[in-house]
């Protein structure tokens, strides 16, 4: 019963300190809750048919379709993320101005909301479908007792979700000067943790055989399934014994973001500062 709760946790944490993150880098934004609810639901709704079509998916593509829409659905949710640090980043200190109005029109805010609501939807779909499977496959093989398996998967669902909460709260705390830095910063993270496990698939499918050499191990000072080690994971996406290609992939992503969206921000104010001497 306690694995159970256990997996269910981790699976929701996972899911939630991604969901808390972006609602908070979002915080002020008008429409916000109504594009997050969506992807969430989306997602939710889509971890269930994804799980219940499993069997189907892993068949095709000579037993690798799991490994595809799991490699499909990381590339997507990596440039939708993508999307929105390059965003934020050229159009802060516009949302600082606006989230400091109340009642002001935040509209501007919406042009980058549709790439988190798909994300969030994808990153709950990810998480979701493996929970369900888990669950299921708990129902239909284990010998516990329905109300156990129900019981653990709720604790679990229930504590998941606070955590994200928590980070939601935490981050909310940060002054408006600085909240947009700070969770772009985190997305960021979550962007390189995205591209770690898009390698980590890809060298777990024979599709890259480069660099697969374990970078370092520190499992024993701190292990992915334990307490810290599972927060760390869903916020910076933490590996206790990444292999070489897991590395490239997380500073190779977050180097390039960070670069876009630095020449972005740059480009606009030169802009801006062209459109003034003009006037």
């Amino acid at each position: 019963m306690f694995g159970t709760g256990l997996i269910v946790f981790r699976e929701t944490l996972e899911a939630a300190l991604f969901v808390g993150i972006v609602a908070a880098s979002t915080r002020g934004v008008i429409d916000r809750s109504r594009w997050l609810s969506f992807g969430v639901a989306a997602g939710a709704f889509g971890s269930v048919l994804m799980a219940s079509a499993m069997g189907r998916i892993s068949s095709w593509a000579d037993g690798i379709g799991q490994d595809i829409v799991t490699t499909c659905i990381l590339i997507i949710a990596l440039c939708m993320l993508a999307w929105h640090c390059i965003w934020v980043s050229s159009n802060s200190s516009q949302m600082v101005h606006d989230a400091k109005q109340i009642g002001a029109s935040t509209s501007k805010g919406n042009q980058s909301l549709w790439a988190l609501a798909i994300a969030v939807a994808l990153s709950v779909l990810r998480e979701g479908a493996e929970t369900v499977l888990f669950v299921s496959g708990l129902i239909t093989g284990s010998s516990e007792s329905l109300v156990a398996i129900i019981s653990s998967v709720a604790i679990g669902l229930i504590l998941g979700t606070l955590a994200g909460w928590l980070i939601y709260e935490g981050l909310g705390q940060v002054k408006p000067q600085r909240l947009f830095a700070v969770t772009n910063i985190l997305i960021l993270m979550l962007a390189g943790s995205l591209a770690s496990q898009l390698a980590k698939t890809a060298t777990q499918a024979d599709w890259v055989s480069l660099f697969g050499e374990q970078a370092w191990n520190i499992s024993t000072l701190l292990p992915n399934d334990s307490a810290i080690g599972m927060v760390l994971h869903g916020v910076i996406g933490f590996d206790a014994s990444p292999t070489q290609l897991q590395v490239l992939f997380y500073l190779g992503a977050t180097s390039l973001i960070w670069i876009a969206a630095r020449q972005m921000k740059l480009l606009i104010s030169q802009r801006r500062s062209a459109l003034i001497t003009k006037i």
